[in-house]
């Protein structure tokens, strides 16, 4: 099975501008590629995850990835599914979320020898004079067409302010610079993306006269049709100091029966002949997809050795019903857990949920137990008299999320 055909087979192909084209480049390792990364948080997170799997693919495959950093970009913002302005990033912010996501992006994608291009657009965007992008640019654009885009349909009634309504141009700008200054043939994205992306190929065919081709790939939504790897306390990062790599294994190993196939055909590299005999599964064999799935994507983002380490933690948890020091934790100074901390406390130190009302939310529905006791009162105060056998006070939130509490 060549390349492209496997994309499709794993579901990850949304929309393309010429098949034919495409599926040559691909195949045949001829693809010089960009996937744009706007730097808003100081982590990437599973919505990145998926474009840096398909970066993995096509490097694998022979072609080159340029990861594009949106230096220039966040300055503005990507109003694409978004119901309100994204706040403004000041300069610095945006350059250390851009250091952070550099280090993480190196454990997918080599950039050795030439054989992928980390570049910031800020390096060509910030320097523009605004009078020339209008005479350069701007004629090849027509107002109401991009009216029309999905990127936009939905602020129109909200407001869509002209600081956002560039962005349009700034990506396809992005597009026509990278074709000429690197060759690049092929821009891939979320298909939220697709409008964004066809104001590229458009600028080149009309500011150059050559053609350059896109192809959105399959946003990841869960059965629900809701966006996947977020969780009540927010995204699942790949960072482990964001969300630890036993949260993150347990992320994947709790989805619901309907994702997991399709989860192991977006997001592994398992043989897709491996994964669609699991499609037969029922009952425990689901599980156990699950489990594969969870392992297999919590090594690719943490390694080896905390893949396992999860793996253990939760069979230890789920299967002997014992604690394990792998486990997240929040360590309290030893005074501190003496003095006791209330519930409410707890839960939003160890971030099982965003705020103290949350958490009394969760307290009155029952959703919270302490050592395997539900907790019925919202001022219920825990010390180091409350230690388990194990040494430690266990949270658990709902039937699935827990947590150690112990003192230093």
């Amino acid at each position: 099975m060549n390349t492209y055909e496997e994309l499709q087979a794993r579901g990850l192909i949304a929309q393309v501008t010429d098949e034919e084209l495409i599926k040559d480049l691909i195949n045949n390792g001829k693809a010089t590629f960009y996937i744009g990364f706007d730097p808003t948080a100081d982590s990437l997170h599973v919505g990145h995850f998926m474009a840096l799997c398909l970066m993995k693919r096509l490097q694998m495959a022979g072609n080159k990835p340029i990861a594009l950093l949106g230096g220039g970009t966040a300055m503005i913002g990507d109003p694409s599914g978004k119901t309100d302005m994204r706040q403004m990033m000041t300069k610095e912010t945006i350059e250390h979320n851009i250091e952070c996501f550099k280090k993480q992006m190196s454990r997918f994608i080599d950039f050795s020898e030439g054989k992928a291009l980390m570049v910031n657009n800020a390096d060509w965007l910030m320097d523009l004079n605004y009078i020339d992008v209008l005479r350069e640019v701007g004629p090849h654009f027509s107002v109401n067409r991009m009216l029309t885009a999905e990127c936009y349909k939905q602020r129109m009634e909200r407001g869509l302010s002209f600081l956002e309504f560039n962005y349009m141009i700034m990506q396809s700008y992005d597009f026509y610079k990278l074709f000429q200054d690197y060759g690049c043939n092929l821009q891939f994205g979320g298909d939220d993306q697709w409008s964004n992306m066809l104001g590229g190929t458009e600028l080149i065919r009309r500011k150059l006269g050559k053609d350059a081709s896109a192809m959105t790939i399959t946003l990841l939504l869960n059965s629900e049709g809701k966006k996947m790897g977020k969780t009540v306390s927010g995204a699942v990062w790949l960072d482990p100091e964001k969300t630890s790599p036993y949260e993150f294994f347990q992320y994947w190993r709790n989805v619901d029966d309907a994702d997991v196939i399709k989860c192991l055909k977006m997001l592994t590299f398992l043989p897709i002949e491996q994964i669609q005999e699991m499609e037969a599964w029922e009952g425990a064999e689901l599980n156990k997809a699950k489990e594969i799935l969870a392992y297999e994507l919590t090594e690719l983002v943490h390694g080896e050795d905390e893949a396992k380490k999860a793996l253990e933690a939760a069979k230890n948890m789920f299967a002997k019903g014992g604690i394990s020091g792998d486990l997240p934790t929040t360590t309290y100074s030893k005074d501190e857990l003496d003095a006791g901390k209330d519930i409410l406390t707890i839960l939003v130190d160890t971030k099982l949920v965003s705020s103290r009302g949350e958490g009394r939310r969760l307290v009155q529905q029952g959703g919270v137990s302490v050592n395997g006791e539900k907790v019925t009162e919202i001022d219920a105060t825990f010390t180091t008299a409350d230690y388990n056998d194990e040494g430690v006070i266990l949270i658990k939130k709902g039937k699935k999320a827990f947590h150690q509490v112990k003192a230093d």
